[in-house]
């Protein structure tokens, strides 16, 4: 989906707050893989969702934002023989993160407990954990932020990563006024 239509799209849900939900949460993305001392977004689905549609929308908005820490390691359940090395990143990694490291779960439907305990594990880690579902109450009580799609179906559930994708790339509002009024860098 490109600008014209997430631009379309977030206008025909103008009074729903779904925009500024998925404007707020995506903000909250862009900020953890940003700060000081972060070290990489992780980013998991369920054994029977794996989010490569958002995978491959923040690889573009890390692109085109200059963020290039929104681009994800894709963490997969199954990895078959013979995965190029940037697609052979299994869950199991949870168990190893640590501080600095950002974790967005995307679960269209209630989140397996193998996952949710490896998420845990991420957490007590000092991961931070996002969390983009459909009401997994299990999921909720491990998430720092949460954007929960109630009762969506399949269609819905990937129009709001659409909208959270390009959130997350979108710069804070004024910060290019702020730009302007920032002293001269001098370069000689």
């Amino acid at each position: 989906m490109d600008a014209v239509r997430v631009t379309a799209l977030a206008r025909s849900l103008t009074g729903t707050g779904w925009p500024e939900t998925a404007r707020a949460f995506g903000g909250a993305l862009r900020h953890s893989v940003s700060r000081r001392g972060a070290t990489g977004l992780l980013l998991v689905g369920t054994e029977r969702y794996e989010p490569w549609h958002l995978a491959a929308h923040l690889d573009i908005e890390a692109d085109r934002s200059g963020v290039g820490e929104l681009a994800p390691t894709l963490l997969r359940h199954r990895v078959p023989d013979g995965s190029p090395a940037h697609l052979a990143h299994r869950v199991d990694l949870l168990t190893e993160v640590r501080r600095g490291a950002t974790v967005l779960v995307v679960a269209p439907a209630a989140t397996e407990a193998p996952l949710l305990e490896r998420v845990h594990d991420a957490r007590r880690g000092g991961a931070t954990v996002l969390a983009l579902d459909t009401g997994d109450r299990d999921l909720a009580s491990l998430a720092h932020e949460r954007l929960a799609v109630p009762d969506a179906a399949e269609e819905p559930f990937d129009l709001v990563q659409h909208l959270v994708s390009t959130a997350a790339g979108l710069r804070p509002r004024f910060a290019f006024l702020a730009r302007l009024a920032a002293s001269p860098v001098a370069h000689w």
